[in-house]
């Protein structure tokens, strides 16, 4: 890695509500270039990536549909490339597998992937020698959350988790939502021992149960971008643990943290309390 260079930035993505975000802070760090802005709605494409993301100035990168290319071309520059996405689960691994090939460094907000493909993507970073960072978050205010909770679960024994956002949100739950349940299940402590025998009378009225009996609710509303909730209980108290975004510029901070980091990785990592 060449440090003299600004860090080559390739976002996947770009006309969404975080693209946009992306667009503005990676333009405004001095560190950082723009290099290309993808796309796959057609009603963007050949648009400026700086006008649509609604900066004062054109940059004078043009939306496009086409991801490879511009790949090869981050592959090719003096220093090393990254590739941000925000795109969508169904187009996700294959958009990051693409990046590795090219010898460019993924940064990944898109969640839904299945613990099956994140460990082939892992194997696969890790053959190529190619960092690659999966952050299903990147609040600070998240990561805090996660640790009080973890701490909060050494007295605990019952707890919820209620994630909430827009419902334009393809998968659920959350990934934010399925790492913390991981986090507090790697504990080696069962969560939630039954107390009398449930019935359902609509199927999933209790949310979904994730490992060591962690329960999952997904609410999706316009008007909402990402909250969480983890709520624990005992005999006479309530304790609640809520995050809340307002705005997605609170994403960027962690967003450009990454981009930094994953230049110096040679594997994948998941996860933005891994690289704080």
């Amino acid at each position: 890695m060449n440090s003299q260079y600004p860090i080559p930035v390739v976002i996947n993505g770009a006309a969404g509500k975080m693209g946009r975000e992306v667009v503005k802070a990676v333009s405004q760090a001095t560190d950082l270039t723009l290099l290309g802005a993808i796309d796959r709605n057609p009603e963007h494409q050949g648009k400026d990536a700086g006008e649509l993301a609604g900066l004062p100035e054109p940059l004078e990168v043009p939306i496009t549909d086409q991801l490879e290319p511009m790949l090869a071309m981050a592959g090719q520059e003096r220093q090393i490339g990254v590739m941000v996405d925000f795109t969508h689960p169904s187009t996700v691994y294959d958009n990051i597998r693409s990046a590795i090939a090219y010898g460019v460094r993924p940064v990944v907000g898109t969640t839904g992937l299945s613990p099956a493909q994140i460990q082939d993507l892992a194997e696969f970073a890790d053959k190529a020698s190619t960092g690659c960072l999966m952050i299903p978050n990147f609040s600070i205010g998240m990561v805090l959350l996660q640790q009080a909770a973890v701490q909060a679960s050494q007295y605990f024994d019952h707890v919820e988790i209620i994630e909430l956002h827009h419902n334009q949100k393809a998968d659920a739950p959350s990934g934010t939502a399925l790492q913390t349940a991981q986090m507090l299940a790697e504990l080696g402590k069962t969560f939630n021992p039954p107390q009398v025998e449930e019935t359902e009378k609509l199927p999933g009225a209790r949310g979904s149960v994730a490992a060591e009996g962690i329960r999952i609710h997904s609410v999706r509303l316009p008007g909402l971008i990402a909250h969480q909730e983890v709520i624990f209980g005992s005999a006479g108290q309530i304790y609640t643990l809520r995050h809340d975004t307002s705005d997605r510029a609170c994403y960027m901070p962690g967003v450009l943290l990454a981009i930094r980091k994953v230049v110096q990785l040679k594997a994948l990592v998941y996860g933005l309390e891994k690289i704080l």
